[in-house]
């Protein structure tokens, strides 16, 4: 429930505070919800994320006794985030509707399928793409000095990093035509900052890639790259310029979960 206040045309610190709080324990709920549902099928998803590994002939072990608990907790919250993540940017829009126009928070809503549909094609795209690569270029490097028998544990945490960040960077298109189409951003304004732009994605590369080796990170900073041009050109087709907002004259608005 919101608590924005039509005569001062703002919220005081602890209504902020309190509506944080309402925000923080729906995203929770939703996150445990989808993690328990999830770990109903753990066997299908750690089958299915180690797949890449057996058909290439590498063997996982555990090394220490708890490994395997730590992996299902691993793939199975990763796989609630995901399904979470629909809930998550409602409860976000949700925190900031009070400073929204009514049409901007509708857009906002609409978008919410989008937000699942982007994130899967991210997550399909690293998974068959980008991960394929990434594996047979680490288990290429000095064989014949050694067997290939990778720790679960590490290989499942490579594995998860990899697919849900890509999942989440396929979200940048989405995020720059809301924020163009609110007049924040514009494509001028995103094109001269493309320096700055591909620093910030090598840094956001190496940090979703555990290796050091300029091979996994140009794999994941190529797609990235050509996701931030693409959201440029996108901000260039939708730009609309924001208008001052006039509280004194504007009727208040319920908010929706009222």
């Amino acid at each position: 429930m919101s608590n924005f206040n039509p005569e001062e045309g703002q919220m005081t610190l602890m209504e902020h505070l309190i509506e944080l709080r309402t925000r923080l324990i729906w995203v929770c709920a939703t996150l445990v919800i989808t993690s328990i549902i999830s770990l109903i099928f753990y066997d299908q998803l750690v089958r299915f994320v180690t797949s890449t590994a057996r058909d290439m002939g590498i063997d996982l072990q555990f090394i220490n006794p708890l490994d395997s608990i730590g992996i299902i907790f691993r793939v199975c919250f990763t796989a609630g985030t995901a399904l979470s993540l629909p809930m998550i940017v409602y409860q976000l829009i949700a925190f900031m509707a009070p400073g929204l126009y009514p049409n901007e928070k509708r857009g906002l809503i609409l978008t919410l399928p989008a937000i699942l549909v982007l994130f899967s094609i991210g997550a399909i795209f690293a998974f068959y793409v980008l991960l394929p690569v990434a594996v047979g270029f680490l288990a290429s490097l000095l064989q014949g000095v050694a067997v290939q028998q990778w720790a679960a544990d590490r290989y499942l945490n490579f594995v998860t990093r990899l697919v849900f960040w890509i999942g989440v960077a396929f979200e940048m298109p989405l995020v720059v035509a809301i924020l163009a189409r609110m007049g924040l951003v514009s494509g001028p304004a995103l094109l001269r900052v493309w320096r700055h732009a591909i620093v910030v994605i090598a840094i956001v590369a190496a940090a979703i890639t555990p290796t050091v080796d300029p091979v996994n990170m140009s794999i994941v900073m190529v797609p990235l790259i050509g996701l931030y041009f693409g959201s440029v050109g996108l901000a260039y087709l939708i730009y609309r310029p924001r208008e001052i907002r006039d509280f004194s004259n504007e009727p208040f608005i319920q908010d929706d979960d009222d």
